[in-house]
């Protein structure tokens, strides 16, 4: 288990480098006078990861609160409940991301064109309802997670090498898992119906395109790459997140976490944070002419 989890700690640093990279340049962008929507929602996307990263298993921020004389009970609660409100936004901003590229690339003759001006007004707010639900929702882990105190205590369930998950009442249990389901599907199904859109979206313009200009090879639009780095995105996130909930969900359910799943399980979440920085930083002109510029300058 120490070989894995060293790579697993690689894999965090590897995850931190380019998020921490982005938090600053779109800190930076939004800051100025040439941001736009999207910058402020990647922001936020950034943000998460960040913390993700930050608080997953045994982690930094657990680190740094045992250093200040936390108590045990104090760190897990606080890095659990941390973790969880970053999971829950983490879904619900992706979401938001794919919603808002169909919204900005779809035709001014279709039904979602009226709500063009509308979202870029209202992005503050669905900021704030995001934040308040995750933030309400999540605070019942604050109850539930404690420091790991009994080996031979079958009701505690073991989720870090300290923390652990205190026995449920099986309607609350139930309860708890309905709503997150629930929350899931619809925010995935959201992400589909609107990934699908922009793909159909796509075809027909690149079908108009050859047919105008009959060319066979288009250089893509700057809207084009956007969207198709977005449709990369929301693919890799909903695989990566169905993963991470079935293992959280079957451990929930049995009341049962194996050591290596739970490393599996960590792998599986910080899959997502590590290759989407990576992937936006190769897909937006403006941070590789900055890197450019840097490279230049060193050279």
């Amino acid at each position: 288990m120490s070989s894995l989890e060293n790579v697993l700690y690689i894999q965090a640093g590897l995850a931190l480098l380019p998020n921490m990279f982005l938090l600053f340049f779109y800190s930076f962008i939004i800051l100025g006078d040439t941001s736009k929507p999207m910058d402020m929602i990647s922001c936020q996307l950034t943000f998460i990861h960040i913390m993700m990263i930050l608080t997953g298993g045994d982690n930094m921020l657990a680190n740094i609160l045992e250093s200040l004389k936390f108590g045990n009970d104090i760190k897990c609660k606080t890095t659990f409940y941390i973790n969880r409100v970053m999971r829950g936004l983490s879904i619900c901003i992706t979401c938001l991301l794919s919603v808002f590229q169909a919204v900005t690339i779809s035709p001014s003759t279709s039904l979602l064109a009226r709500f063009k001006h509308k979202v870029k007004k209202h992005i503050v707010y669905a900021f704030f309802c995001f934040w308040s639900f995750n933030l309400s929702f999540s605070s019942r882990w604050i109850f539930y997670v404690a420091g790991f105190t009994n080996v031979n205590d079958t009701h505690q369930m073991k989720v870090t090498k300290s923390c652990s998950l205190l026995p449920m009442n099986y309607i609350i249990r139930g309860l708890i898992l309905t709503v997150t389901m629930s929350r899931d599907i619809c925010l995935v199904g959201v992400m589909l119906t609107t990934s699908t859109y922009m793909v159909i979206i796509l075809c027909r313009h690149q079908r108009q395109c050859k047919h105008l200009h009959s060319i066979s090879h288009l250089s893509a639009s700057p809207e084009k790459r956007a969207t198709q780095t977005i449709l990369l995105l929301v693919v890799f996130f909903v695989v990566m997140y169905w993963m991470d909930f079935i293992i959280s969900f079957t451990s929930v359910l049995l009341w049962m976490y194996d050591p290596i799943i739970l490393t599996v399980q960590k792998f599986v979440m910080y899959a997502y944070p590590t290759i989407a920085p990576l992937v936006q930083i190769s897909s937006d002109k403006r941070i590789i002419s900055v890197l450019k510029n840097v490279y230049y300058k060193c050279h």
